[in-house]
């Protein structure tokens, strides 16, 4: 029994050691290649939103403008 306890260990141990290798990789491949693509399409997002909102903003004091006050 103490061998069958053994070796379930080592391959526990040996499928520990795979998981942290390929974790690893992962871990290396998204720093390397989604983080920074994340970043330049985030910013590209950004001020894309900022344009348009700056469009909406001047619409809305166009029309306030246009408006003529009740009394």
């Amino acid at each position: 029994m103490p061998a069958d306890f053994s070796q379930t260990k080592r391959k526990l141990d040996e499928a520990a050691s795979n998981i942290e290798q390929e974790l690893k990789g992962v871990i290396r491949h998204l720093n390397d290649h989604v983080v920074p693509k994340v970043r330049t399409e985030g910013t590209q997002a950004l001020r894309s939103v900022a344009e348009e909102l700056g469009k909406l903003a001047d619409r809305l004091d166009d029309s306030r403008k246009s408006a003529s006050p009740r009394k």
